[in-house]
């Protein structure tokens, strides 16, 4: 167990973060397509090239090659997001209360698994509220990109009452920045928060 713990400490623990980032992106981006186009859309942008939405019928290319059928029987499917799955989905028929299907999460523009700094690495006394830190407007777009899930440059834009260009610039600063991650799906740029961008958001709150 004292060997698992130091691999733990080693190789996940300075990434945690990170993967968290990641994860936080693809479940935005993931139930704005839900929202908008319904199971159908969610699962054809889920993974093209091995998930395929037949209603009723849910096809999924293993990697192992296994065919099999999986009834559901009304319990419904868990879909994870997964940092650690490439290429192949997962299928994890045997766990309660439902089956699951993990799938790769999809990267953020430009991101990657980066090591977070650490602990004793932010020098001590009060953190500078979000808006002295940013700017009034910047300060807003973060505040908007939190508040909403699958927040988009154009959702930004009209929030804030700023050009669509305006609302890109300052995404784009910001995802430099690390204070968010950003999903592209084909025009469109859906941000979420990433847990540094919370963590000021929290910061300048109280």
């Amino acid at each position: 167990m004292e060997a698992l713990g130091h691999v733990h400490d080693v190789l996940l623990a300075p990434y945690r973060a990170s993967a968290e980032d990641v994860l936080a992106a693809d479940r935005a981006a993931r139930g704005r397509d839900l929202l908008h186009g319904g199971v159908q859309r969610l699962f054809e942008r889920l993974l093209p090239a091995r998930i395929r939405w037949r209603a009723p019928v849910l096809h999924v290319d293993l990697a192992s090659g296994l065919d099999r059928d999986v009834h559901l029987d009304g319990r419904g499917l868990l879909l994870v997001p997964s940092v650690f799955v490439t290429g192949a989905p997962v299928v994890v028929y045997d766990t309660e209360p439902q089956p699951m299907l993990v799938y790769p999460a999809q990267q953020p523009a430009g991101a990657g698994l980066a090591v977070a700094p650490p602990v004793g690495a932010t020098p001590p006394g009060a953190p500078p509220a979000p808006a002295a830190l940013l700017g009034r407007t910047r300060a807003a777009v973060l505040r908007t990109v939190a508040q909403r899930d699958g927040c988009t440059t154009r959702d930004l834009a009209t929030a804030l009452r700023i050009s669509p260009a305006s609302a890109s610039e300052h995404a784009t600063v910001l995802r430099a920045a690390g204070l968010i991650a950003t999903l592209r799906d084909r025009n469109t740029a859906i941000h979420s928060p990433t847990a540094a961008g919370l963590t000021l958001l929290a910061a300048g709150a109280g």
